[in-house]
């Protein structure tokens, strides 16, 4: 599996449409704030769209399609930015997942456009992302097609849970909010098991306990970025809809993930397709550590 680099480009899908432009402004402003190079990518299929119930109907092929989609991109950028930022173009045959998951295999991030389908198809859209980020092993973050630039950029929000899967995010979240010069707000959300209403725990014990996890966790972190104004949220909401609430505030969320090739992950997939703002979905890859940790729960599961 490939690692993230942290000095890698930024890459973005380009998809020909007018909205994914938005999505590569949004990718090009990230590029120019890092000094890093923008790889602007369009999978393709090697099938057409040709229907024989619209014979008069006739596409461009699959491959001059995407050329002149990232021709458009390139330009789009280079109106917007001039030659601030470097650029590369790339078109290349072959599935969403394998094209982009190549291409981000040395990328600091991978920037994706949000899918406008509702219900239960977002959330098999998030799903497909979250497996994208798995595989790519960096950062993917999705961008709402109505996106635009605003105040509330500058304010990160992250997700922790007080487990190794917080790492990598927190990480993210405290270089964004570092580079954007803003303010973090750290949430920690979800009573602990067995306990389903605040009222049963009438000392405020588990406000407590999410505290002292909340200081652990963070005191690496506000050493390493001093200048990184922190805000710490405690909620006893699900987690899920705790970061959605908050992602009404901020300009963007950092979600943690499993990482590997088939990631199962409810709670980043539900706020990844409920999100009202960008969302990082930050991979987390088992170390050498972690796995023999594990190793005697698999070994269990696997002699039923």
């Amino acid at each position: 599996m490939s690692a993230w680099n942290r000095t890698g480009p930024v890459v973005v899908e380009v998809d020909g449409s007018a909205e994914n432009l938005r999505v590569v402004d949004y990718a090009s402003a990230e590029a120019l704030r890092m000094g890093a190079e923008l790889v602007l990518v369009a999978p393709y299929s090697a099938h057409g769209s040709y229907s024989p119930m619209m014979p008069g109907y006739a596409p461009k092929p699959p491959a001059e399609a995407a050329d002149a989609a990232v021709r458009v991109a390139v330009a789009h950028v280079r109106h917007r930015d001039g030659y601030a930022t470097e650029l590369v173009a790339v078109t290349e045959e072959g599935s969403r997942l394998r094209v982009l998951a190549a291409a981000a295999r040395k990328a600091r991030m991978l920037v994706v456009g949000r899918s406008c389908s509702r219900g239960p198809q977002r959330l098999v859209h998030s799903q497909a992302n979250l497996t994208l980020a798995g595989r790519a092993g960096c950062p993917v973050v999705v961008v709402p097609l109505s996106w635009r630039p605003s105040l509330v950029d500058r304010k990160v929000a992250v997700g922790i849970d007080g487990t190794a899967l917080s790492a990598e995010a927190l990480e993210f979240a405290f270089g964004v909010a570092a580079g954007r010069e803003g303010e973090l707000v750290v949430v920690h959300a979800g009573l602990p098991a067995g306990r389903r209403f605040v009222e049963e725990d009438p000392d405020g014990s588990w406000i407590s306990r999410a505290d002292y996890v909340l200081s652990e966790t963070l005191a690496p972190w506000t050493s390493r970025f001093p200048d990184v104004r922190v805000t710490r949220f405690l909620s006893s909401r699900p987690p899920a809809a705790a970061l959605v609430h908050e992602s009404g505030d901020v300009g963007l969320v950092v979600v943690g993930a499993h990482g590997g090739r088939l990631p199962i992950d409810p709670v980043a997939r539900r706020s990844t397709a409920a999100m009202t703002c960008p969302v990082a979905i930050v991979p987390h890859h088992l170390t050498v550590a972690e796995g023999k940790r594990l190793e005697p729960a698999r070994t269990v599961v696997g002699t039923h």
